[in-house]
């Protein structure tokens, strides 16, 4: 295996591919709601607003081709399909729990960088990444350590 300067991200580099897609726009959401156990694909869907069919399918397959999510075909009629995060993939909890953690204790500073950049940059210069953040559209917080109540985020990150 290549090792790879962390300073420096080589396109080639295979933790960089892999940060990519662990860090894209859904991974780390789909993990959350899979840690507290197996889902259908419809019921990660509705946990997670504004996912479309499309990107939510490509998710799932690059989380298992990763070894991150297990994916099983229940023979029912009708036929279902369930997601269940590895054991490899729960290696992650920790530095996600971490993450989710940190985002909601450093939250009011990142607004406060966003205001500030509105204000020298026009008004809404991102508006659609702070609009989501102040909502809370993905991920609600809970409490201090980066827990929730809110069933939608089921502990998010933990």
């Amino acid at each position: 295996m290549t090792v790879c300067n962390p300073q420096r991200f080589a396109g080639d580099c295979p933790s960089r591919i892999l940060f990519d897609q662990i860090a894209d726009k859904w991974s780390m959401m789909v993990l959350a709601v899979l840690h507290p156990g197996p889902l259908r694909f419809n019921a990660i869907r509705r946990l997670l607003e504004g996912v479309t069919q499309k990107a939510l399918t490509q998710c799932l397959r690059r989380l298992e081709r990763n070894g991150l999510v297990s994916r099983r075909v229940i023979t029912t009629s009708p036929v279902a399909v369930e997601y269940e995060i590895t054991p490899l993939g729960r290696t992650l909890q920790d530095p996600l729990k971490a993450l989710y953690a940190w985002t909601y204790a450093k939250m009011p500073e990142v607004e406060l960088a966003r205001q500030a950049f509105d204000q020298r940059n026009g008004k809404g210069s991102c508006s659609s990444d702070a609009r989501s953040m102040q909502t809370g559209s993905t991920i609600r917080a809970g409490s201090d350590d980066g827990t929730s109540s809110d069933s939608g985020a089921s502990g998010a990150a933990t």
